[in-house]
């Protein structure tokens, strides 16, 4: 079965908000674990009564690339079998390296624009 737009369009959303709410929230990823069908529909995903949910969280070699894609694709495989592989990565890591004084002094020396369209004081 493959998604309308409109179906995938919400798909994502609430595809979106299991990834956000399971890094974020880990009583809820331990729901996603134990009951899945539960979890998903606290982030508006409803499943059949008899559905079944592998939450996979290492995303098989070759499919990282387009994950989504990936995910999408197996989401409707699901929908046609009753086996649904719901794929969690792990959590992005951000990198927090602090900028230097000179990096700060490059961002705000000569990149000032004005926003209005008239001259004023900072464009003359």
């Amino acid at each position: 079965m493959t998604m309308s737009p409109r179906e995938r369009a919400e798909f994502v959303n609430a595809y979106t908000r299991v990834l956000i709410t399971t890094w974020s929230d880990d009583a809820f990823a331990g729901r996603l674990d134990t009951d899945p069908a539960a979890a998903l529909r606290e982030c508006g995903i409803d499943l059949p009564a008899e559905a079944i949910v592998d939450v996979l969280r290492v995303i098989p070699e070759g499919e990282q690339e387009g994950s989504l894609d990936v995910q999408i694709e197996a989401w409707e495989r699901g929908a046609e079998t009753g086996h649904y592989s719901l794929y969690v990565p792990g959590t992005p890591q951000v990198d927090t390296a602090e900028l230097s004084e000179s990096d700060l002094d490059s961002i705000a020396a000569g990149l000032f624009a004005c926003c209005c369209c008239c001259p004023c004081c900072c464009c003359t």
